[in-house]
């Protein structure tokens, strides 16, 4: 599965983002909003927002009323319209912003920019829409080593099928998913004073099974594979995951690490 692929399958599952991913959403954004130093009265601009966890975010800081956040998927857009109806909320894809250039004192895009067709033009775009002097940040997970959900899925994944999960795992097949792979392309894009560090959040999960339960739907890389396994085969990847996590019982919380980077347009 490609990247694009694997952005595909979270535009096929709104309703469950917010119970996988999403459930680290709101501490992930406002950690996001703080390095980039977006500030009350700025206009600025959610890149790939999904159902608008770091719209919502940006709106608490800046006000709705100056909010604009896009997306390809119009059934992530309509919910994103539905939580803010006064920002400025389109479909559109990263890689053609339908805005002028200088038009937001900020722009930040959340998970999105590993699931870009073309990152490099899709960042370079973000810088475009920036007036000088602007803040442009992302995150994105570090799938290798800290966020502990995917990490914990991948490994259980290599458990029950290696050779399949090899070739499907997101510490593999995920650009930008390293601190110098990200802020090297804010660099290469001609962005000013990058930095990079990294953003750490943590998620709550009544049980296993609410943690679980995504993965059926297909949503994400991660629930694409795990739906691709017949019933037997999932049930293993399912034991083999808990016994990964420790085979907790009750409510839990996980940690979870993204890497970010910020830069400035030319002032």
């Amino acid at each position: 599965m490609t990247p694009a692929e694997g952005a595909a399958t979270f535009r096929a599952a709104t309703d469950m983002y917010g119970r996988f991913v999403g459930r680290y959403a709101s501490a992930l954004a406002a950690a996001l909003i703080d390095v980039a130093g977006v500030e009350p009265g700025q206009r600025a601009l959610d890149v790939g927002c999904g159902p608008g966890g770091l719209a919502t975010a940006l709106a608490e800081v800046v006000g709705p009323e100056h909010v604009a956040a896009v997306d390809p998927s119009q059934p992530f857009v309509s919910v994103c319209r539905a939580r803010l109806p006064s920002a400025d909320v389109r479909v559109a894809a990263a890689e053609e912003l339908p805005f002028a250039d200088d038009s937001f004192d900020a722009a930040l895009a959340q998970l999105v920019v590993n699931f870009m067709d073309d990152a490099e033009r899709g960042v370079g775009e973000m810088k475009r829409v920036v007036k000088p002097g602007g803040a442009v940040a992302a995150c994105t997970w570090d799938y290798r080593d800290g966020m502990t959900l995917l990490r914990a899925f991948w490994d259980a994944a290599r458990d029950v099928a290696p050779e399949e999960a090899a070739k499907a795992d997101e510490a593999s097949i995920m650009r930008y998913a390293t601190l110098d792979e990200l802020t090297a392309l804010w660099r290469q894009v001609g962005l000013e004073e990058v930095e990079g560090g990294e953003l750490s959040v943590s998620a709550h999960y009544d049980d296993f099974d609410d943690l679980w339960s995504p993965f059926l739907t297909g949503i994400g890389p991660a629930g694409a594979f795990c739906a691709s396994l017949g019933p037997e085969a999932q049930e293993d990847l399912r034991a083999a995951m808990a016994r990964r996590l420790g085979n907790r019982e009750g409510s839990f919380e996980l940690s979870a690490r993204a890497w970010y980077a910020v830069g400035r347009t030319t002032s």
